[in-house]
């Protein structure tokens, strides 16, 4: 079975692997310079949160996501499965309790529950909800090592190429091209994404934190190296690229409110992407002759790429 992938991004890697897994002969071609270049998953938090996206999300990503945390500690060994903590400030306590009610899986914590948790937030929060079970990765690791790891496996990765999407000298080809396919599927819309990247070393935290506000929630993950990824926003429109001033000011603000040594810190990037979206926010599978098309993956890539890669997979080897 010789299979052609179109996109290098979460959804394209993890289908390929499966594939690659299975035996299938597999090639992987995207449009971007190198890897990450051209995929919107480079920016992404990479906070497998099954349970605390329950809050906004469809039940059916808590049904699927929480599969994805096996496959990325099997495959992904920077997978840190340290739990997620949720909190808010004093004035916005009502939104944890609203948080709550739409989510499954955690526990309550207070203010000494908070400090043995994360101990530089000492003091600084009196409630949040801890859901333990959640984990996290660098989303740009895991890509590179899932790159890796299907190069060891003998699939051809080629970049800055593009690929016809009706070509016979393949048995299929699986279109992961994201928001790029929108000229095929006319119902994809853009989500754009905005994130930071910091660097300080007067603050450590083991795990995701999100803040709870009423207008701008706000996302806070640990990576190497003094790292962290700020992220919080969605805008509905396909502007790749561009981080608005506001947007800037907003996520610097909610980090310095979580704790003030961020105001310190070193800012190393601002970056912005589009998120493929469908109208019910959720990634579908479409098949059309030898094409198997699988996007829609919105602002759940690293969570649910795995199950729905496993669907591509099955839907080559058992049509």
């Amino acid at each position: 079975m010789r299979i052609r992938v179109i996109g290098a991004g979460v959804a394209g890697l993890t289908a390929a692997l499966e594939l690659a897994e299975r035996g299938a002969m597999v090639e992987v071609i995207d449009r971007g310079p190198h890897l990450g270049a051209a995929a919107c998953s480079w920016y992404a938090g990479g906070m497998l949160a099954p349970w605390c996206e329950r809050e906004s999300a469809d039940p059916v990503v808590a049904e699927l996501g929480h599969r994805a945390i096996d496959w990325w500690l099997r495959r992904f060994p920077g997978t840190a499965r340290k739990g997620t903590l949720v909190v808010a400030q004093p004035r916005d306590v009502g939104d944890l309790a609203h948080f709550a009610r739409r989510t499954e899986r955690f526990d309550w914590v207070d203010g000494a529950r908070i400090a043995e948790i994360e101990p530089d937030l000492k003091g600084r929060f009196h409630k949040g909800l801890f859901f333990a079970d959640e984990a996290h990765l660098d989303p740009r690791s895991a890509l590179t090592a899932l790159a890796a790891r299907l190069t060891e496996l003998g699939v051809s990765l080629r970049f800055g190429a593009e690929a016809p999407i009706g070509d016979n000298s393949v048995d299929r080809i699986i279109d992961c091209r994201g928001f790029a396919a929108q000229g095929n599927l006319p119902d994809l819309r853009g989500v754009k994404g905005e994130m930071l990247l910091v660097r300080t070393r007067e603050i450590f935290l083991q795990r995701p934190v999100r803040l709870l506000h009423p207008r701008i929630p706000l996302y806070i993950v640990p990576r190497a190296n003094g790292l962290f990824m700020i992220g919080a926003t969605m805008i509905e429109n396909s502007d790749r690229g561009r981080v608005t001033v506001r947007s800037a000011v907003e996520l610097l603000n909610g980090a310095y409110s979580v704790h003030p040594a961020f105001g310190e810190a070193e800012i190393i990037e601002f970056g912005a992407d589009v998120r493929p979206a469908f109208p019910d926010n959720l990634p579908a599978i479409r098949e059309s002759g030898r094409t198997i098309s699988f996007n829609g993956l919105y602002r759940h890539g690293f969570l649910l790429a795995p199950a729905f890669a496993t669907w591509v997979a099955d839907a080559v080897f058992h049509p």
